[in-house]
């Protein structure tokens, strides 16, 4: 049932020639960047420039005040407490200030906190265990913006606070010296966009009088890490950030880094900033999952070959733990929705589960956001307490969708597409309840594949990957360019070693191309030889014996000619209809099915001997463009509830059974019956 709708970019081709040769671009390069919004020459050369300009760390609210306490800090050989978070934003944030601060002479000490016992942010325990330890300033990285409560037990016990956060500010700020946070109201720098690990660079570089490239040249490989791992778009300082970065990552300066690259088996390649987000980042984000980040910061900072090695032989197995759990709490939510099939039809997921570990909880969420495209929240309780993380689909606030039931939760924070939150564990029920009538409340959007351009299959060839390196690197803000081949000929389907991936063969015209889909078994693929598809792909480089080549990667496919907004908007009033909410007359004639067509959709599924694949495709094979996408998945409900079909996990199966049936005995479709009049 889920499928993504495709938006092309419109492409004013005429605008991408004057680009090209105003800036002497490639004409493919300026057409991806016109379908990305860069225009003008002066964007196109800043975009493509190797000496950004950065903001004056100085016009963000409060660095002043938070260099001026620092220093006296530094001065007064006070000591200094890094409080961090134990994600790999948090972790490379308390490695770098951490770093910075000892090279000053700082009398410097870092505190991460535990996950799982202490939870996300300052919490009263550790204001108290840095206070036992003489702490004199605790600078925060990456948290503290809503650490209201624990600000003020910090002044009482004789401490002080410089908040350094790039979280979505509250209505109070909390009590410190200083709260340095591009989003508050007052804040007027001109960029806004750092990861926490971006705020501290602002930081250092203030207590460096400014001197962001020296700070780069020494640190931007840590930057660069917490900037790709949190997720902040990939424009404008960030992207330098990277750039650089990712040659600093390249270069193996960094023992910890240069360790990790070494476990995860990539240190031989070249990494783009994908790569970065695929080897480096999940191990770290593992450790602060799984055990405790100490081990994380351990590794970043580490002057010692061999101990880095142990460390990050430590957290890549902490990673492979990660992804155990990960597997067995994804078995036992998909499970929930096989008992409660109801469910699957709620405007936001919300699971839970008693004793799940909370280190993977968003992960499992992301998981899926990506199956069901709708946002999803997933909840651990541990007796009467009870925990949850979630994620969302592009144009779904879940932080304002959380923030909406706030009086139950505890403590919450996030961004638009990820959030956390503690509640109480009687509590979930009314939460999901509530949570799904705040959807109710807003416009849920479809979730998209963007396409950068069309692509005719002909051109593909190794030529175009320098000009698609050249956009790099790649991350939010700035994705790696899919490009859309359209109106192609399937000519064969062919499973690879190991039954999890397949590659498709494909035909137009003159062209003859090949292409791999992975996570795909070739048992469940629904499209067969003949079938006229559009693909969604990317292109990479294959470098093999000297030779490269271009791979062609399947992200999204579907029926050629498919009409995304009538299909999609289809399945929303059947999800409607089945959720029991009021309809117009006209929408539920939309759904009502009769004897013919049910009969229709029950002889095409017993002479395929059952389906698997989206409804989409479905729809196709009966001659349909989508319009009738609510009737026929009303359809093989009425079959279900008859007995005569079973659906489960995507799989409609024909269920062994020789009686007759009365479609009449179907309540569904007597409900149908009754909300059409």
């Amino acid at each position: 049932m889920p499928r993504r709708k495709w938006c092309v970019s419109r492409i004013d081709k005429e605008k991408a020639s004057e680009l090209s040769a105003a800036c002497g671009i490639d004409p493919f390069a300026s057409l991806l960047l016109v379908s990305r919004g860069i225009t003008e020459k002066e964007q196109a050369d800043e975009f493509f420039s190797q000496n950004v300009s950065f903001c004056d760390p100085f016009s963000i609210k409060d660095m002043d005040k938070a260099v001026d306490r620092i220093n006296l800090a530094i001065e007064r050989n006070e000591k200094i407490a890094v409080y961090g978070d134990y994600d790999a934003d948090g972790v490379t944030a308390s490695s770098l200030l951490y770093l910075f601060l000892e090279m000053l002479g700082a009398d410097v000490v870092c505190y991460i906190p535990d996950r799982e016992s202490e939870g996300y942010g300052l919490n009263v325990k550790a204001a108290e265990a840095l206070a036992a330890d003489n702490v004199n300033l605790i600078v925060t990285v990456d948290n503290g913006i809503s650490a209201i409560k624990e600000a003020k037990k910090i002044k009482e016990l004789g401490m002080d606070l410089v908040v350094t956060d790039h979280h979505k500010v509250g209505s109070v700020l909390p009590e410190a010296v200083a709260v340095v946070d591009p989003h508050r109201e007052d804040d007027e720098c001109e960029f806004e966009d750092w990861a926490g690990v971006g705020v501290a660079f602002k930081l250092i570089s203030a207590l460096s009088d400014g001197e962001s490239e020296e700070i780069l040249e020494n640190f931007s490989d840590l930057i660069a890490v917490g900037t790709i791992a949190d997720i902040v778009p990939l424009t404008g300082e960030n992207r330098a950030i990277v750039k650089k970065g990712v040659q600093k990552i390249n270069a193996g300066e960094n023992l910890g880094i240069r360790a990790l690259r070494e476990v995860s088996g990539t240190r031989e390649r070249i990494l783009s900033a994908n790569g970065v987000a695929f080897s480096v980042v999940p191990r770290i984000n593992a450790i602060g999952r799984i055990e405790r980040a100490d081990k994380a910061f351990e590794l970043l900072i580490s002057q010692n070959e061999e101990r880095a090695h142990e460390i990050a032989e430590e957290i890549d197995l902490a990673n492979a733990k990660r992804q155990e759990l990960e597997q067995q709490i994804t078995i036992e939510a998909q499970k929930q929705l096989e008992k409660n099939p109801q469910m699957v039809f709620d405007r936001v997921l919300v699971f839970d589960g008693e004793g799940w570990h909370g280190g993977v909880i968003g992960i499992v969420a992301a998981r899926f956001v990506d199956k069901y495209l709708k946002p999803c929240i997933v909840i651990t309780g541990d007796g009467e307490k009870a925990k949850g993380s979630g994620r969302s689909i592009e144009g779904f606030s879940l932080y304002d969708a959380i923030n909406s039931v706030s009086d139950l939760l505890t403590h919450f924070g996030g961004h638009p597409l990820a959030a956390g939150f503690g509640i109480a564990s009687k509590d979930i029920p009314e939460f999901r309840r509530r949570v799904n009538e705040y959807a109710k409340t807003v416009q849920m959007p479809f979730a998209t594949v963007r396409l950068d351009c069309r692509l005719k299959p002909q051109f593909i060839s190794a030529d175009l990957l320098p000009v698609i390196e050249s956009l790099e690197p790649f991350g939010a803000g700035n994705p790696q360019p899919v490009f859309g081949l359209f109106e192609m000929t399937v000519a064969s389907v062919q499973p690879l070693k190991g039954g999890k991936h397949i590659r498709l063969n494909l035909t137009k015209e003159n062209a003859n191309i090949s292409a791999l889909k992975f996570s795909t078994p070739y048992e469940t693929f629904p499209y067969r030889k003949g079938d006229r598809v559009d693909l969604a792909v990317r292109l990479e480089k294959n470098e093999y014996m000297g030779q490269t080549k271009v791979s062609i990667y399947i992200k999204d496919i579907r029926m050629a000619g498919t009409d995304d907004e009538k299909y999609l908007r289809s399945v929303r009033l059947y999800e409607k209809i089945r959720r029991g909410e009021t309809v117009r007359p006209e929408h539920a004639a939309l759904a009502k099915v009769d004897r013919a067509f049910v009969a229709s959709v029950y002889r095409f599924l017993k002479s395929e001997g059952g389906f698997c694949g989206d409804t989409d495709i479905l729809c196709y094979r009966l001659g349909d463009d989508g319009l009738s996408a609510c009737k026929m998945l009303m359809s093989i409900d009425v079959l279900c509830e008859l007995g005569i079909l079973k659906k489960e996990d995507g799989k409609i199966t024909l269920c062994n059974t020789d009686k007759k049936v009365n479609l009449n005995d179907s309540s569904l479709m007597a409900y149908l019956e009754k909300i059409s009049k």
